[in-house]
């Protein structure tokens, strides 16, 4: 399902501020040499993205879902200088690919990348989150939500991304695993008096939540 015009993103596209030099290149050639370049948040997302981190100024960020590095590069925009970006990648190609772009960035320093399953990781990081974006397998969402959401500062953000899942869960009959796991996650969240949230259109959704009580 289309969910947002092509002219309307390439207008959006147009009149949002370009992208570093590092941030066009990861987008360049993920689109070029990847078989799931459409997993890369995009410019206006990422552009977002930036700017929710700029407008937090978190210290500590984590990334569930690193793909090939482009929305970490954008989280950490919004930084405090002496803060931390903790970014968990399944894929070992893809955890390979990222660092290459952080090394080039020069914020390696910044940037710990952990390669594995994320539900192994996740507890073993002992830090209270300003920032959390979670971007990975569709299936493992509410389990994510649950892990983390414990150590997310009172009034700390998470970001879900693909909660529209293309469209599907807009449908009047669900069908599939993933469509079915979203759909899941949001009535989760929405039924969760611990946080409150919007969801914007942005793409294929963006659910923005905060932790508004332990």
């Amino acid at each position: 399902m289309e969910l947002l015009h092509h002219t309307a993103e390439a207008y959006a596209q147009l009149y949002s501020s370009p992208l570093d030099s590092v941030l066009q290149q990861v987008a360049n050639d993920t689109m070029r040499q990847h078989p799931h370049a459409h997993m890369l948040s995009g410019h206006v997302q990422g552009k977002l993205l930036e700017m929710i981190s700029s407008m937090i100024r978190p210290m500590y960020v984590l990334e569930i879902g690193t793909f090939t590095g482009f929305s970490a590069l954008c989280l950490l925009k919004g930084m405090q200088p002496d803060g931390m970006l903790h970014t968990i990648e399944l894929r070992e190609d893809d955890a390979a690919t990222a660092q290459k772009y952080f090394d080039a960035a020069g914020v390696k320093n910044i940037i710990t990348l952990h390669t594995g399953n994320a539900k192994n990781i996740i507890p073993l990081l002992n830090y209270s989150w300003d920032l959390v974006f979670i971007d990975a397998d569709k299936t493992g969402y509410i389990d994510y939500y649950e892990l983390i959401l414990p150590s997310v500062k009172t009034g700390g953000f998470i970001l879900a991304d693909n909660v529209f899942f293309h469209g599907e869960v807009l449908q009047p009959e669900i069908k599939g695993k993933n469509a079915k796991a979203i759909h899941a996650f949001n009535q989760h969240v929405l039924n969760d008096e611990r946080t409150e949230q919007v969801m914007l259109t942005l793409r294929d959704g963006l659910l923005l939540i905060k932790k508004i009580k332990e």
